[in-house]
């Protein structure tokens, strides 16, 4: 046992001893010999007085209010005793011993406290020291941050977020001691390079901070990151060896709205930003900038959010056939947004931000095995009924592609001679060679190839031959373009083309009767738009189905 323990353990037997002492002081006046009752009237009353001060020691086990009460009431007994003369010499002498008692106690504690109190102080120093720099660490600014930041002034404070770009690249080559040297080193600089009311902290790792208060504008604070960073730049000396590291900062100035978690965030994006202008330099924080990356973060949370919550939804746009009478003979499935709040969401809305969250390869498959499922469903009713499903440029990288087309087909029984994968130009056009090995195992598979948006891109009559396409799709800026009534137009060229190649053509974006008719006289065979019908849920199609097969029922009895 330590020596404090020992101290403090006797301390402890003399406190609980003071508070017995002081009861059976209080019990003296009934257990007086000179009291009536023999014996047992003064045993009694010591007794009570004994369990009473056990109650007192268990119910206060901190030593706290009923403890005090009781030594005091007994004094005050003893005292107001004395006055009157009632106050035995036996009693005097127990006074005497609780005084002394109390005396002890606090003569112990005094040898207990100032080592306690150096102990407490030397862990206080380690919770708000980081050992590796001797900085401040996180825990030492955000306190002393937010008690500067409570304190009204005239001037303003601002923060200083600095990054040393490449430590991984040191700890990796050179190793983590050679990287902790280095962090040791830019300490010092930062230490130095700072105004003497300034506080330099490490966050964590190699992020450094700086808090800069009692300025009189946003430059003065720029130019302390611009004075930094160039110290920061020299050659710091590692184990006797130069080294040149660059650093980046961001710079934010205090609003007194939202506290030091708004400014530090502030310092942050400014820090992001100026990485992304290729680091090694202080940026300060732009607030439209800000307000941009707040729009997108708070953009991907709802998008994930969705995803998780399963709040998509797949509709589709009937595809004719205008030779016979504008039947439908497919749809092309087109993923939407059910949201909570914004009602239906279009995916030009949120693929592109889906694509750069990486969530698009799960959410195209998601789309893929719901669009072949509900196929067969329309299958039992009308065999061959097409259905074409988009592929991104995710998707086609995905190295496990084929494999997962063909584990969806296989689950749904879909045949693979009714899904056509529908991809753009642009797509097929990243990496001509991969696409066409994709395509071409894909077509293995038995499925068909669409080339989307035809014409609209870079692509060539050589790239027709290369990649295994099927079908092209007519894109509908150039229907659009198609005069009314005779004339040559890049929509009649693209079927040429298709003919050309032996590829069925597929006209999108038709909106009126006369267009649909100018593409009936042209041969294409194909169409899709509004003026057959808008995307819908696979209920809609089905009743379209039913009314259609109603129709040409009808039709063939007349």
């Amino acid at each position: 046992m330590g020596r404090n323990a020992l101290w403090d353990r006797v301390r402890v037997v003399v406190d609980d001893t003071v508070v017995v002492a002081s009861l059976v002081l209080l019990a003296w006046p009934v257990a007086d010999p000179a009291q009536p009752g023999g014996l047992a009237g003064r045993v009694m009353p010591l007794l009570a007085a004994l369990c009473l001060g056990l109650a007192v020691l268990l119910l206060d086990g901190r030593r706290g209010v009923l403890r005090h009460a009781t030594v005091a009431a007994s004094l005050a007994v003893a005292g107001i005793r004395h006055v009157t003369g009632d106050l035995p010499p036996a009693a005097t002498w127990l006074v005497l011993a609780v005084a002394g008692a109390g005396v002890l106690k606090q003569f112990l504690g005094n040898r207990i406290d100032p080592d306690r109190n150096r102990q407490q102080t030397l862990l206080a120093q380690q919770a708000f020291r980081d050992p590796l720099t001797g900085l401040g660490n996180r825990r030492m600014f955000l306190e002393y941050a937010e008690e500067v930041l409570a304190e009204p002034s005239r001037t303003k404070t601002a923060v200083i977020v600095v990054d040393l770009d490449g430590m991984k690249d040191v700890n990796e080559v050179l190793g983590h001691a050679a990287g902790d040297d280095l962090l040791r080193a830019a300490a010092d600089r930062l230490a130095v390079n700072v105004r003497a009311n300034d506080t330099v902290a490490r966050l964590d790792g190699d992020e450094f901070v700086v808090l800069l208060p009692g300025l009189e504008d946003e430059h003065a604070a720029v130019a302390v990151a611009d004075r930094v960073l160039t110290e920061l730049h020299r050659p710091l000396q590692v184990g006797g060896v130069a080294l040149s590291i660059r650093a980046s900062a961001g710079v934010a100035i205090t609003d007194g709205l939202d506290g030091l978690d708004g400014v530090l965030r502030r310092a942050d994006q400014a820090l992001l930003r100026a990485k992304r202008d290729g680091g090694g330099v202080a940026r300060r924080f732009d607030p439209v900038l800000f307000a941009k990356a707040e729009q997108r973060r708070i953009a991907e949370q709802d998008l994930m959010r969705g995803l998780e919550a399963g709040e998509f939804e797949v509709h589709y746009q009937p595809i004719v056939d205008l030779d016979n009478g504008g039947i439908t003979v497919g749809v092309e499935a087109l993923v939407r947004w059910r949201h909570p709040e914004k009602g239906l969401v279009p995916p030009a809305l949120f693929l592109d931000l889906a694509e750069q969250l990486g969530q698009v390869p799960k959410l195209g498959g998601w789309v893929l095995e719901e669009a072949c499922r509900q196929a067969m469903d329309w299958q039992n009713r009308f065999p061959g009924f097409e259905m074409n499903v988009n592929l991104s440029a995710s998707q086609l990288t995905n190295p496990r592609l084929v494999d997962e087309v063909r584990e969806v087909l296989a689950r749904t029984g879909l045949p693979p001679q009714d899904l056509v994968l529908e991809l753009t130009e642009s797509v097929a056009l990243t990496d001509l060679v991969e696409s066409a090995r994709v395509l071409s195992a894909l077509k293995e598979l038995g499925v068909r190839i669409a080339l989307d948006d035809f014409g609209t891109g870079f692509s060539s009559l050589s790239h027709l031959s290369t990649l295994p396409v099927d079908v092209v799709k007519i894109d509908r800026s150039f229907v659009q373009a198609m005069p009314e009534t005779g004339g040559a137009s890049v929509a009649e060229a693209v079927l040429h083309i298709a003919r050309t190649f032996n590829l069925s053509p597929v006209a999108e974006g038709v909106e009126d009767a006369g267009q649909a008719e100018r593409l009936k006289d042209l041969g294409a065979g194909r169409a899709q738009g509004y003026h057959f019908a808008r995307p819908m849920p696979a209920l809609g199609v089905t009743e379209l189905l039913d009314k259609q097969s109603v129709e040409v029922v009808t039709a063939e009895q007349l």
